[in-house]
């Protein structure tokens, strides 16, 4: 027998049975090594293995890199002149839209947030060796820990974000089922929220400290 959902109650149903297939569908993107600190564990791992990868080709890269790293020493040099506050917000805007092309492009099967966090964890490494040929590990970490440690914590939680949110979008794709992808993206909103606050900070430590813990350093 058909009985048809009507009046108050019949809503209520449609709309928690429509809820249900939402949350469910969240639920397989964010459950055991898929939840959210599950995102944050694999984010970690591939900036690591990227950062492992880089220290290993560092040697047979410096040569072949020789030029271009004297660029980069020049164009840091540039870019160190200009007055702090402009410095922090260049700072601060490269890495946000960093990190937000990361998560409007993370549907297309995650590739970008993987790229970006493999390509950051081995530019990181290689830079790494190239400093230490040259200077101290003090001078190093001088240069890395006062914004580096706010700044990779914003970086991971952003692209866990980006993985997760791009997860819910692309089950939603495959099972016709849209009704996860609003609440996924209000709750990546928060996240990416807190991302770009410790980005922040982490661009007005790098403007203000960094360079006087250099200075210390060198």
């Amino acid at each position: 027998m058909d009985i048809k959902l009507s009046g108050k109650g019949g809503d209520k149903r449609a709309r928690d049975s429509r809820n249900a297939r939402g949350k469910s569908l969240i639920d397989r993107s964010t459950g055991f090594l898929m939840s959210y600190k599950g995102w944050v564990f694999i984010a970690v791992s591939l900036f690591a293995t990227g950062l492992v990868f880089g220290i290993m080709t560092a040697g047979s890269l410096s040569g072949m890199f020789g030029e271009q790293t004297d660029d980069m020493k020049r164009l840091a040099e540039l870019f160190t002149t200009l007055p702090q506050p402009s410095l922090a917000v260049a700072i601060f805007l490269k890495n946000v839209s960093a990190v937000a092309v990361s998560f409007v492009l993370s549907p297309l099967l995650w590739l970008v947030p993987i790229l970006a966090l493999l390509l950051n964890g081995w530019l990181l490494g290689l830079v790494s060796v190239l400093v230490l040929q040259e200077k101290s590990m003090g001078f190093l970490l001088a240069g890395l820990l006062p914004h580096g440690i706010i700044e990779l914590t914003g970086f991971f939680i952003a692209e866990a974000v980006a993985l997760s949110f791009g997860t819910t979008v692309i089950l939603a794709l495959f099972k016709k089922e849209k009704g996860g992808v609003r609440p996924a993206f209000r709750r990546s909103l928060k996240y990416l929220g807190i991302a770009f606050g410790l980005l922040l900070v982490a661009a007005l430590i790098e403007a203000y400290i960094t360079p006087l813990a250099l200075k210390l350093a060198a």
